[in-house]
């Protein structure tokens, strides 16, 4: 019986380690192919930790955190997620941030993924002041050899919650990929929705 618990501001403390593990554990996998680094992690998570409306969604196996879903206003997030927005005229008062969303293999695929939407954005809106949600992610070439065959995009997920791509909103990331010795930045995309 998988339960989902939702925790914010200060109480996503207690909670850092296991959504890092979490984070390294998934993204692992293509697109990301994240070599995984607690440093990089503690400090990642450490923006939640500061932030008094931070939101953390964690489902749960009896005591196991198995997936993870994490949103925060716009203008408590770092710079390279708060630059796009800016560039764009778009206020970041406006903005609640839609963090990862990351779920072990094997409890896909049973509505956890909306789950995670649907929560986030409720808070989103109970928080009564942001006109959109917006989220981004890692963009990788369509002839990459190292994209598994099975591999299929989330696009079609995002655009049935109401997101859409944007063709001029992208920020830069570092993070270390699997077998290289350094890390390297990593171009992610925006998608917004209309939270009104």
């Amino acid at each position: 019986m998988i339960e989902v618990k939702t925790f914010t501001g200060a109480n996503v403390a207690p909670h850092l380690d296991a959504v890092a593990a979490l984070r390294i554990a998934v993204f692992h996998d293509w697109p990301y192919l994240y070599a995984g680094d607690r440093d990089y992690e503690k400090n990642y998570l450490a923006t939640y930790a500061k932030s008094p409306e931070s939101l953390f969604v964690l489902a749960f196996d009896g005591e196991r955190v198995i997936g993870a879903s994490t949103g925060i206003p716009l203008t408590d997030e770092t710079d390279p997620f708060q630059m796009p927005f800016s560039q764009r005229g778009i206020a970041l008062t406006d903005v609640f941030y839609l963090g990862e969303s990351v779920l072990l293999k094997d409890y896909r695929g049973h509505g956890l993924g909306h789950r995670f939407f649907d929560e986030r954005e409720g808070y989103a809106r109970r928080l009564d002041r942001f006109r959109l949600t917006a989220f981004c992610a890692v963009e990788r070439g369509a002839n990459d050899p190292r994209k598994p065959e099975s591999f299929r995009p989330n696009d079609v997920f995002w655009n049935k919650r109401g997101y859409r791509r944007q063709d001029d909103m992208f920020c830069a990331i570092d993070w270390q990929e699997i077998g290289d010795t350094e890390p390297s930045t990593h171009r992610l995309r925006f998608w917004l929705r209309d939270l009104i």
